[in-house]
């Protein structure tokens, strides 16, 4: 039996584009993805967040659901297009749902925990460059700072980014997210923009403001293997690591890009001089915690076809409903790894989930032992790992609801509760109430 401290938090998790709807508004003009999911082909059977899980019009039913499990923070991101709908125009409407949300949340004993950028860009931002334009980079603060005055006084910790890898990489290179662009150079960009705008969003948060709740950044991660132990497969599993880890772990925390990888780009990207002097110094601002989410392993093998020279190879794991391996033994490996080569800093671990095909039965019940064993399997792993001294100090579960999942649209659930999309019924699933027993009792 594996028993987690009164100090470890146990939270869920969610973001605004993915369950707020009310798209309209208060207020709200376009994000990104507004525009990205009406794009014909882009997204799954034509969705869009228009109305989501109309969580904007049922957050206290939704409060009543974390309740439910007993957790004690809820994870959720601010829509950057209800805060400034317009570039320099403020939106105090936009800002009073959060108001309320956070403030809701405080009420019934559960932390808030802000995420700033999730991914839904406005779309005014978009159109004078987005985050290719370095001018991003002040827009993100003004917003920053808007958020950081109106809402510390309600929030427990904040995150700067969500997952800067899906932003930069998945939006504008691979072209599977929004704005579905196909160029490395932008999204080289992209990245370090992104990673700047954190810092000084960090350096505005703790010197401007002077304000002091914990604040950190979260990157998605996973421990890269190769498919075979080839010279070929082993260069590709390297080009993969700095692809997705490093290139965002190295800057952040040893203030350099890693120079293998910037000689695999450079064949892409003419000049590397959106790099300016004194940005690492930014980008690497200490953080006082590290979120990570964390999904599955990346098993590679090398392809003479492919740009970078890997792809994915295949396995024999259990894999979840997005095809992805079910690895707790890896994700132990990934945190030593952590420790090991990059930080010391309090971490969270601010999603892990799995989708899987659901079924509402007639009594309003859903039977996922699937996602209820890789829940177990995950926590178990983590308890192993503060046993060892690795410092996990929260655990926040994706999602607390089925919800727009981005390219996959309404088609993929990751939630704990079930939401029928055409009456926004909630349905507590059996990882839910599952959930519910570890938090009660704290103990595995």
């Amino acid at each position: 039996m594996k028993q987690f401290s009164k100090d470890f938090i146990f939270g869920t998790a969610t973001s605004s584009y993915q369950i707020e709807g009310a798209a309209n508004e208060a207020g709200r003009t376009p994000s990104i993805w507004d525009e990205f999911s009406k794009i014909p082909g882009k997204v799954w059977n034509g969705d869009t967040g228009d109305i989501a899980c109309d969580h904007y019009h049922r957050f206290e039913e939704d409060i009543e659901i974390i309740k439910a499990l007993g957790v004690d923070s809820y994870r959720f991101s601010i829509a950057w297009p209800r805060i400034f709908p317009y570039e320099g125009q403020y939106n105090p409407e936009g800002m009073e749902f959060y108001k309320k949300l956070a403030a809701k949340l405080n009420e019934a004993g559960i932390k808030p925990f802000v995420t700033l950028y999730h991914w839904d860009m406005p779309k005014w931002a978009h159109d004078k460059g987005g985050w290719v334009n370095r001018d991003s980079v002040q827009w993100f603060l003004e917003y920053a700072e808007k958020c950081f005055e109106e809402l510390d006084g309600l929030v427990s910790m904040w995150i700067t980014h969500n997952e800067p890898w899906c932003a930069a990489l998945l939006g504008y290179y691979e072209g599977v997210h929004a704005p579905g662009h196909k160029d490395l150079e932008e999204a080289a960009k992209v990245s370090h923009h992104l990673l700047l705008s954190h810092g000084k969003a960090v350096k505005l948060y703790k010197n401007k403001l002077e304000l002091d709740k914990p604040i950190g950044i979260t990157l998605n991660l996973s421990p890269v293997y190769p498919a075979s132990d080839s010279v070929e497969d082993l260069l590709a599993a390297n080009n993969f690591d700095g692809y997705l880890n490093r290139w965002f772990l190295n800057p952040i925390f040893k203030g350099s890009y890693p120079s293998d990888m910037m000689n695999l780009y450079s064949k892409q990207i003419k000049s590397f001089d959106y790099i300016q002097q004194g940005d690492l110094l930014d980008i690497s601002t200490p953080c006082d915690f590290f979120g990570i989410n964390f999904y599955n392993r990346a098993l590679i093998r090398y392809s003479s076809e492919s740009t970078l020279l890997f792809e994915p190879g295949e396995s024999d794991y259990p894999k979840t409903g997005m095809g992805w391996d079910v690895s707790p033994n890896e994700f132990k490996e990934l945190i030593h790894t952590l420790r090991r080569d990059y930080t010391d800093l309090p971490i969270y671990i601010t999603e892990n989930g799995a989708s899987y095909e659901d079924v509402l039965e007639e009594d309003g019940s859903v039977h996922d032992s699937e996602r209820k064993d890789y829940m177990e399997q995950h926590l178990e792993a983590i308890a192993v790992l503060n046993e060892e001294g690795m410092n996990i100090r929260g655990y926040y579960l994706w999602s607390l609801l089925d919800n727009f999942e981005w390219a996959f649209g309404y088609n993929k659930r990751f939630g704990i509760t079930y939401v029928d999309f055409t009456t926004q019924k909630r349905y507590m699933k059996d990882s839910a109430k599952r959930y519910a027993e570890i938090v009660h009792c704290r103990q595995l």
